[in-house]
């Protein structure tokens, strides 16, 4: 009993056993099981996190993607907003510079107005500012003194489609300057061939191409402009090889040679070199130089200011209109603030004016002047009240005005005429005065000039000597195109015209040379031999002309148009306002 009490106790131990072993391994399943399950649980988390971090970065991408439309979408709109507001400006400008130029005056009416450009409103107004008396300083004009109108132009263009408004601003000014601030001002070809050396100091302008050659060497001071081009040599012919210098804005003289020939406007690089050697002091077409128009009623036609007003009329340009002292044909009138008063007869008694026929060799005929004797009429009681003169004669033959005994002027003084004028002797040399002379052809005479038909008919030159003569006073005059059928004109050299013999005479002059037409009274007959030999030339810009003050009565200006600078004051959104 025992022994099986004892077996069966073994036996419920190794059934027990038995069991335990098997709820182990059972319990061990469960926890891998359990485990296995944790881990899927982590995977799925793992996975719908990085799903979520995804979808996160792509709707970030999207968004930034949709913004950078936006942005750019804006950016266009904004664009096209700021050019239709920019065209306001330039319309503005455009009718400013149109009413200048067609009648040489403001618009009646200062521009304003609105527009309509592809589905945007442009809206633009001008003010117009007090006219002041300063220097410029800007463009190829910076330094001179003129009479400066300001304008400031406001356009607001709005893009209502797309919420978009911008506002721009500009400074435009107008401005006068007077045309004997030039040293040299030609509106046709300038040409410049001396034989001796040359030195040209204050500003040079032609409002077509600048011909430049010596055959020694031309030294230009200051700022040489053309509205056409620049170039080194003749207009026709072969070039001499003498130097032409032109100071930098460094201070120091620049030659043209290049590279064994010459710097110019035929020069591939021209634009470049020109602007690295001069500084900006040497500018032409290539440079976007603007022609420099005198503020008439036809500014292609300059030859109006000395054109009669008296015959046919219409003329409101014509010097004729501003004289308060003329002679018109065979009378002298004086303008006593209230008519035109004829004092022919107090004149001619007094001997201050006379009636003189001499021969005029280059003309090859006598010619008939007027001749006014300076010393007499600068005192007579009808000497211009505004101090300036204009005399025309159409009778037939050739004719003309002459002064003389002119050292001392008396007081400021500007004589113009249809006509040629001569000038014999010194020329308000004592008791110096702003004085002009505007003519169809100057002729300067000196001192030791004599009527004398047996000498002004001569052949031999010599026969006419000059003496050394000083004139100071600005000039506007004519003369003729350089063509291959009548040569080379004479140039700047040669633009006053001579009848005598000046070797190693001198002829100084002190003022401002000024040509702006072509000769129609008298023809261009330029070449030395029989009729005249050249003067040493002591030919310098008159600095005083630098103080408008100094300038000599009704001193024609040139016009110029001067964009001082844009701003953008305004760049507006319609969701600026929204919460």
């Amino acid at each position: 009993m025992r022994r099986r009490y004892q077996d069966g106790v073994r036996l419920l131990r190794r059934l027990k056993g038995i069991t335990l072993v098997k709820n182990k391994a059972k319990a061990d399943i469960m926890i891998r099981l359990s485990t296995i399950n944790n881990e899927r649980g982590m995977a799925l988390f793992i996975a719908l996190m990085l799903v979520l971090m995804l979808s996160v970065v792509g709707l970030g991408i999207i968004k930034s993607s949709n913004d950078e439309i936006s942005i750019a979408g804006n950016e266009m709109h904004e664009m096209k907003a700021f050019y239709a507001a920019e065209a306001g400006l330039d319309k503005a400008v455009a009718e400013i510079q149109t009413s200048y130029e067609a009648n040489g005056m403001p618009p009646d009416t200062l521009p304003a107005g609105t527009l309509s450009v592809s589905g945007i409103t442009i809206q633009y107004n001008t003010t117009q500012d007090t006219v002041v008396q300063k220097i410029i300083t800007k463009g190829s004009l910076a330094g001179l003194n003129g009479s400066v109108t300001p304008y400031k132009i406001t356009a607001i263009a709005t893009d209502n489609n797309n919420g978009i408004s911008i506002t721009l601003e500009e400074t435009f000014e107008v401005a006068l300057v007077p045309i004997f601030q030039f040293s040299v001002f030609y509106e046709t070809d300038l040409e410049i061939a001396p034989g001796p050396s040359m030195l040209l100091f204050g500003r040079i302008h032609s409002n077509r191409d600048i011909f430049l050659q010596s055959g020694n060497v031309i030294d230009i001071d200051s700022y040489l402009t053309a509205f056409g081009d620049i170039y080194h040599g003749r207009k026709i012919g072969s070039a001499s090889t003498g130097e032409v210098n032109i100071k930098g804005i460094d201070g120091n003289y620049y030659s043209m040679r290049e590279a064994g020939g010459w710097l110019d406007a035929n020069d591939g690089y021209w634009f470049d070199s020109a602007a690295t050697r001069w500084g900006g002091r040497v500018q032409d077409a290539a440079f976007g130089q603007e022609r420099l128009n005198l503020p008439i009623d036809n500014p292609d036609n300059p030859y109006s200011i000395i054109d009669r007003d008296s015959v046919g009329g219409g003329n409101d340009d014509s010097y004729e209109n501003k004289a308060t002292f003329k002679i018109m044909d065979d009378t002298a009138w004086f303008h006593n603030g209230t008519a035109w008063v004829n004092v022919t007869d107090s004149l001619t008694t007094d001997s201050s004016l006379k009636s003189t026929t001499f021969h005029d060799k280059r003309e090859g005929q006598d010619i008939t002047v007027y001749d006014i004797d300076m010393s007499i009429f600068k005192n007579s009681s009808f000497f211009p009240s505004n101090g300036i003169i204009y005399t025309g004669d159409n009778r037939s033959g050739l004719r003309g005005t002459r002064i003389y005994n002119a050292g001392d002027i008396g007081l400021p003084l500007t004589i113009a005429s249809e006509n040629p004028v001569y000038t014999k002797g010194d020329v308000n040399k004592t008791n110096k005065q702003p004085m002009a002379i505007i003519t169809d052809a100057l002729m300067i005479l000196s001192d030791n000039w004599s009527d004398d038909p047996a000498k002004t008919t001569s052949g031999n030159v010599s026969d006419r000597p000059a003496i050394n003569t000083e004139i100071n006073f600005s000039y506007i005059t004519g003369n003729q195109e350089t063509t291959v059928a009548d040569g080379y004109n004479g140039g700047l050299e040669n633009l006053p015209r001579f009848l005598e013999t000046w070797s190693s005479k001198t002829l100084k002059i002190r003022g401002s040379i000024i040509n702006l037409w072509l000769m129609q009274k008298v023809s261009g007959a330029v070449g030395c031999g029989s009729y005249y030999s050249p003067p040493n030339r002591d030919w310098a810009f008159d600095t005083d002309l630098n103080d408008p003050a100094n300038m000599p009565p009704g001193t024609p200006t040139v016009r110029t148009f001067i964009r001082m600078g844009w701003r953008q004051s305004h760049v507006g959104y319609a969701f600026e306002d929204m919460n």
